[in-house]
């Protein structure tokens, strides 16, 4: 008897289909996120809630601020001593740029996000904002405006301090907002840039990139320090569709560049095993409701689009489930395309997606079934209707009969 219930856990646990929600990926970083940009969905995450370190992903922030507080990136503005203060006692990562040197404003915005120039950093706290207090009131001002719930900024580098700190999941959320700005996504997405002056290439950090066969990443940013590990947030793109994927806590290695690894595992993982499934067809019927006092006898319900959604290449339709919520009856007095209810869309417990129910014709009132449903108040009329002519003619035959009499 024990053989057999061995055996059939093991079968059931063979024949359950797996989430990539359940999956553990065998991985440096200790906190992940991973966001389908088209169907605004998280595909997988780990500890993406956590209050961390997150170095020079920082940076994130910094740019997006700058570039919304800067009228004319072609302004110029020139670097100072401030702006190197204490970074090369902190190790920092520097763009390359020169005591007394005339940099642009975009020069300052390519330095800060292909290298990570931390002194580009400094330069746009002091000339955005006036000082480095100022441009963290703009920085954290920014995180509640995006409800980033978990992050609090203390400088626009990323260098540790325990009051500077966000998740991998913030981090997304103001990556995601910063790329629809086409000033941000067209620096980050950079690879190779030279200065207005001609004196500084500036090249990504991604670069490494090229040795790893991952083409598919058009560009990001890394970041690295004691307390957060190797850090990275990168922009993606493979089947038409554009991806986000966050990593984080991955232990520092000088001969394994262990994020880019991680997040090769992760998106080649989900390319190779994901694609793009019809839940939905035009002629899938959702939703059946019986009607009252109408021609049909129920009227059936199904979406007006095709619904295509980025699941596992298991993925099996029979194994949907609907749930509806609404009008329990059609009645007449309904209007063409109204909103009578939705169908939420299940596959193995989880919500999939929401389709709106709605009348595409005007139900047609059925005279005969609307008189049988009210039998009762159709007989009264009826015999209303007989009675009251009999009773007239018997009166006007009373009036001619007294009429005569008198004559």
């Amino acid at each position: 008897m024990k053989r057999i219930s061995i055996m059939t856990i093991i079968l059931m646990i063979l024949f359950i289909p797996m989430s990539i929600r359940a999956l553990d990926f065998d991985i440096y970083s200790n906190n992940v996120i991973l966001y389908n940009t088209k169907e605004n969905k998280v595909v997988y995450e780990k500890n993406s809630k956590e209050k961390i370190s997150i170095a020079s992903l920082t940076k994130i922030t910094t740019g997006i601020v700058a570039i919304e507080n800067i009228k004319d990136l072609d302004e110029k503005v020139t670097i100072t001593n401030d702006d190197f203060k204490g970074l090369y006692e902190a190790h920092a990562a520097l763009a390359g740029f020169k005591v007394g040197q005339e940099v642009t404003y975009r020069d300052l915005l390519y330095g800060l996000m292909l290298p990570s120039g931390a002194e580009a950093a400094r330069a746009l706290e002091r000339t955005v904002a006036g000082s480095e207090e100022e441009f963290i009131k703009l920085m954290n001002t920014k995180a509640k405006e995006l409800k980033l719930e978990n992050t609090h900024y203390t400088n626009p580098t990323g260098l540790d301090d325990n009051n500077h700190y966000s998740t991998a999941s913030d981090v997304l959320k103001v990556f995601k907002y910063a790329l629809k700005n086409k000033e941000f996504k067209k620096i980050i997405t950079t690879k190779k840039y030279v200065t207005s002056d001609k004196s500084v290439t500036l090249k990504s950090t991604l670069s490494r990139l090229n040795t790893l066969d991952m083409d598919y990443v058009l560009g990001g940013k890394t970041g690295t320090t004691d307390n957060a590990g190797l850090c990275l947030a990168t922009l993606a793109n493979y089947d038409n569709t554009d991806f986000i994927l966050v990593t984080t806590g991955a232990e520092y290695s000088r001969t394994s560049p262990r994020s880019f690894l991680d997040q090769k595992e992760i998106y080649e993982y989900i390319r190779d095993n994901y694609d793009y499934q019809e839940v939905v067809n035009k002629k899938d019927v959702l939703v059946t409701l019986p009607t009252k006092y109408l021609k049909e006898d129920e009227i059936k319900f199904t979406s007006d689009k095709n619904i295509k959604m980025y699941l596992e290449n298991n993925f099996n339709k029979k194994d949907l489930k609907y749930k509806y919520i609404g009008e329990k009856i059609i009645t007449h007095k309904m209007k063409k395309n109204q909103k009578i209810g939705r169908v939420d869309i299940y596959y193995h417990n989880n919500k999939l997606t929401t389709v709106d129910i709605k009348l595409k014709d005007k139900p047609r009132l059925s005279i005969i079934k609307y008189l049988w449903g009210h039998k009762l108040i159709v007989g009264i009329i009826l015999l209303i209707i007989i009675f009251i002519p009999k009773n007239k003619k018997k009166r006007r035959k009373i009036k001619i009969k007294v009429k005569k009499k008198r004559r």
